[in-house]
């Protein structure tokens, strides 16, 4: 994988707290680039998990799961993923 851009990172740090706020869930105290998305820290599910990856598509401004899903399981590793171009 990449490394992390550290602009993407911080935009997909804040929208976690977005999504998390919109739908009243707490905010990990230590939400980072080692916070594990599904069955981790976030309480989040696959489809709170789908919507987040349409929103930073709008916000990073490009989709690198186009050709097809890629595996991630931290927020760095899907922000490795953006970094990508």
């Amino acid at each position: 994988m990449s490394a992390v851009n550290s602009d993407v990172l911080d935009v997909i740090i804040e929208s976690l707290r977005e999504l998390l706020a919109q739908k009243n869930f707490p905010v990990p105290a230590t939400l980072g680039a080692d916070t594990v998305f599904l069955h981790g820290e976030l309480p989040i599910d696959s489809l709170d998990l789908a919507v987040f990856l349409l929103v930073l598509e709008e916000k990073i401004g490009h989709d690198p799961f186009r050709e097809g899903f890629r595996s991630f399981v931290t927020v760095g590793d899907l922000a490795a993923i953006y970094s990508e171009r």
